[in-house]
């Protein structure tokens, strides 16, 4: 039996751009995505803890450094600037696996979306 598990978490970043003329995705800083351990057009959850939106998306590699947090496309509707996201993604394994797996969960500055 296979069950889906937490794989990576990045907890309470702030949004700094909603770019509705965008494809859709979210655009997440290069050094987040590897601490976080996401790779570029990797599926994630996006929930909004200012509104309580939550929408399924898919990851574009951001500029390292910058603590950049885009929602774009449609996906720019569910946020505004400030607004602070927890970004999940999901992987299926064993159950047995599972029980031994770690996600990778990471807690960036909230105010500047950098690693502390």
């Amino acid at each position: 039996m296979h069950i889906e598990v937490l794989k990576s978490k990045i907890h309470r970043v702030k949004v700094t751009e909603a770019n509705l003329n965008y494809m859709g995705s979210i655009t997440i800083d290069e050094d987040l995505m590897d601490a976080a351990g996401l790779i570029e057009n990797e599926k994630v959850l996006v929930v909004n803890v200012n509104n309580g939106e939550r929408l399924d998306t898919y990851v574009i590699r951001g500029e390292r450094g910058s603590g950049i947090i885009s929602l774009n496309g449609a996906a720019a509707r569910k946020a505004q600037i400030d607004d602070i996201l927890l970004i999940m993604s999901f992987a299926s394994m064993d159950f047995e696996e599972a029980k031994k797996f770690r996600p990778r969960i990471i807690f960036p500055d909230a105010s500047t979306n950098k690693l502390i």
